[in-house]
């Protein structure tokens, strides 16, 4: 019978998730040879015999994947015949990464629980237990293809039982690069502050400081956590001060989701988030009483943060607490053992990775330390997401879902963006696939400027992508800006800025696989405009690369400059001000020490910096309601104002509109008549902007025959706004874009930059008199 040869590339998540020893077994199942390897492009396999067992086989590696794998492409190519191969087998990993993925990060499986707490098994409370269905991946790893050398396991040699696990394709460990055992594997290990080693098991070591109220700096996998006993006050509030961290709500970690559910009300949706494999923090809407089950630890605001454990060490943690309960019915009963889980970093600087670093920069914050000696290669902060109207809305994308790529709609050159100072991420555009990096932070001092420059290098050696241009923020005086410049001198590219509103709205329509035009909505805090002045509230209409303002928020004075982002009472005065309450403002904030050196400016026209921001809009008012003049976390005015509202009517004629600026100063004045009810500030304020915003967007819309709107910025956080807008939208038969796999906010800008960029590059090339000479394959430059 005549034999055929062919090879199957599969191009997705296929590396680090069991893809080749599925293919093993699937193989064997017909009477074909062959192999199947990692390369730097995804998994080949090249198969010969039959081709009616070709077919069959073919079909059947399409059916029942791997529970982590993603498979994006499947290519297939007709090869000559090797008469010498007798059999199927899996070959070692060829050429250096140029479409292959990195996994994530995956919680513990169920298969490696009930090895960690079999007494019997050979991993018994063995903190670095894992398989090919779980454990870490993207935080370990150096560079592609996805073997152990290239990872931060290479110092680890395994054992002859691991090794046997390892090279056996029917295990689930096969080649599962973190694989280790108490023989071979990374150890646990108790220290004071000054290094010294503490004698006795370090997880019962940790529990004991755990309950005389200390805290704990416990290495996990993309960095640090500060632990601590979040049903003690006394322990909430030393690690706040030791942390310098006052106010900011701060997330908890819970056993299981029936634990959570005595603590907060649970949908079945924010079940399954919390169970996901990605295992992010997720908030929750708080049950009446938790904050004094819970003091201090989210105090004022009505969600909590929670997380299900995700690594062995914290299942570790909450045995120990149990009493080492035997089998495994305990992991399924609520408990009631919370610890606060925060990020290890003192205020303002990224999360700690390395125990030395640890040491020295956790030294006054942490009691003692519970470390081990498997390197992070990646930092990487915990994901933080809410569920809104059945749909994801992501806070903070990091661990458990970075680096998994948005798929684009269109192929084109290869683009870096750098993000903004705020929230920043990072993104790499290769061919149809977008990279945005993990939450790097905010980016000031020169230890977040040294986590981006890190973050970048390696998500460019992740991708092997040599950018054809780089793409920045319109603003050149921040740092990422700054790193944009030198990065497009030392590839010798392209850098082309994007305005920050237009890069919002960009990474919506990147997502959705549109390319406009649309009308888009971008309800922000600040970023540079066309115009030099502080953008926020904006209409407008985007088509590829570029964009029309149609509208803005009527804009307000910044008082104080960028002083007044930090205090929003300043906000508050600008906005009195400029309606001409110049009486009213001295009223309300006259007794603040900063007014004697604010009143001489209030008396002549402001020739300062404005804004169109409705974040700072959203200050104002929060500060004429009481709730926060001056702000201790991101973000906490517009939060405590939300927390106060309640569904009302809109107030009939609160909004004026013209020349394409929607004015509240009309609702402004009747706020002031409320006098100090917050609540009723809060709701009618809400009920009213949304009324606002959607009779603003429906006539820009009409007037510019667009029928969808596209919405993105910070303020989309905001469930209560983004309800009643969406409702009116939607009922005046608009279609709505919104984020969902990134951030609304800062955090999903650079997605934003990067396709943008790309479109101009496009639009310029097409522009070109050798178009026609231009291919998508020369697009790609990869890294020698």
């Amino acid at each position: 019978m005549t034999s055929c040869r062919i090879r199957l590339t599969f191009h997705g998540r296929v590396q680090g998730v069991g893809f080749r020893p599925y293919v093993w077994r699937t193989v064997r199942a017909y009477p074909l040879t062959g192999f199947v390897r990692n390369t730097g492009a995804g998994v080949d396999v090249e198969l010969q015999g039959d081709p009616q067992q070709l077919r069959a086989c073919r079909r059947a590696l399409t059916l029942h994947l791997p529970p982590l794998a993603r498979v994006d492409g499947l290519d297939e190519t007709r090869l000559p015949l090797i008469e010498t191969e007798t059999q199927f087998e899996i070959a070692d990993s060829q050429g250096k990464a140029r479409g292959a993925r990195i996994p994530t990060d995956i919680a513990t499986c169920p298969n490696c629980l009930d090895e960690l707490f079999d007494g019997s098994d050979r991993r018994y409370r063995y903190a670095f237990t894992n398989c090919t269905d779980c454990g870490p991946r993207y935080t370990i790893t150096h560079s592609l293809p996805y073997d152990r050398a290239e990872t931060s396991m290479s110092a680890f040699d395994l054992c002859p039982a691991c090794r046997e696990e390892y090279e056996d394709p029917a295990s689930r460990r096969f080649h599962a690069e973190p694989n280790a055992c108490p023989q071979c594997g990374p150890r646990l290990m108790l220290t004071d502050r000054f290094g010294e080693l503490l004698k006795g098991d370090p997880i019962a070591g940790a529990l004991q400081i755990l309950e005389i109220s200390r805290s704990v700096a416990m290495k996990g996998l993309g960095g640090f956590h500060l632990v601590c006993d979040a049903t003690r006050a006394d322990a909430v509030e030393r690690l706040r001060g030791q942390k310098k961290r006052q106010q900011k709500p701060l997330a908890v970690m819970v056993l299981n989701v029936e634990s959570a559910r005595r603590l907060c009300h649970v949908s079945d949706a924010e079940a399954e988030a919390l169970a996901s494999v990605s295992r992010p923090i997720v908030l929750l809407d708080k049950k009446e009483g938790i904050d004094a089950l819970l003091p201090g630890v989210a105090p004022g605001l009505s969600t909590l943060g929670v997380m299900l454990p995700y690594t062995p060490m914290q299942w570790l943690l909450f045995h120990e607490a149990l009493g080492r309960p035997q089998g495994s019915v305990w992991r399924d009963e609520a408990s009631d053992r919370v610890w606060v889980m925060t990020s290890a970093n003192p205020s303002g600087e990224p999360i700690v990775t390395n125990n030395q670093e640890a040491r020295e920069r956790l030294n006054q914050v942490a009691d003692v330390f519970l470390l081990h000696n498997r390197n992070i290669v990646v930092r990487c902060d915990d994901s933080v997401l809410a569920l809104h109207e059945g749909q994801t809305l992501m806070h903070r994308r990091a661990r458990g879902y970075a680096p998994d790529p948005v798929l684009l709609q269109g192929d084109g050159p290869n683009v870096l963006a750098t993000g903004v100072p705020a929230k920043n991420t990072l993104t790499v555009l290769r061919g149809r696939e977008a990279f945005v990096s993990q939450h790097v932070g905010d980016v000031g001092d020169p230890l977040s400027c040294q986590a981006m420059e890190e973050v970048c290098h390696h998500l460019l050696e992740l991708t092997a992508v040599r950018p054809q241009a780089v793409a920045c923020d319109l603003d050149p005086s921040h740092y990422p800006s700054e790193l944009a410049e030198e990065l497009s001198g030392h590839f010798g590219v392209p850098l082309i800025h994007v305005q920050h509103q237009h890069a919002h709205i960009g990474a919506v329509l990147a997502e959705h696989g549109r390319s406009g035009p649309v009308l888009g909505l971008a309800l922000d805090a600040v970023g540079l405009g066309d115009d030099g002045k502080a953008w926020g509230g904006e209409l407008l209409r985007c088509a590829g690369g570029e964009f029309t303002r149609l509208g803005q928020l009527s804009p307000l004075p910044l008082i104080g400059g960028a002083r007044a982002v930090r205090e929003p009472w300043l906000m508050a005065v600008g906005l009195l001000c400029a309606m001409g309450e110049d009486a009213e403002a001295r009223q309300r904030f006259g007794s603040h020490p900063a007014w004697p050196a604010l009143a001489p400016q209030l008396g002549r026209p402001f020739e300062g910096w404005q804004t169109s921001s409705l974040a700072l809009w959203t200050d104002a008012i929060a500060a004429l309601a009481g709730l926060c003049k001056e702000q201790r976390f991101d973000n906490e005015a517009q939060q405590k104002l939300e927390e106060m509202a309640e569904d009302c009517a809109p107030l009939a004629g609160g909004w004026q509109m013209a020349d394409g600026q929607l004015d509240l100063s009309p609702l402004v004045r009747h706020l002031l008549t409320l006098g100090d009810d917050a609540g009723a500030i809060a709701s009618l304020w809400h009920a009213t902007l949304a009324a606002a915003l959607a009779d603003w967007t429906v006539q820009a819309a009409r007037q510019a025959d667009l029928g969808t709107v596209a919405i993105a910025g910070g303020c989309c956080a905001n469930r209560r706004l983004m309800r009643l807008l969406l409702e009116r939208l939607t009922a005046a038969g608009l279609s709505v874009l919104r984020p969902i796999a990134l951030p609304p906010n800062d955090g999903g800008l650079s997605l934003g930059q990067a396709w943008v960029a790309r479109e101009r590059l496009l639009a310029s090339f097409n522009a070109s008199a050798d178009a026609a000479d231009t291919q998508l394959g020369l697009y790609r430059v990869d890294l020698d």
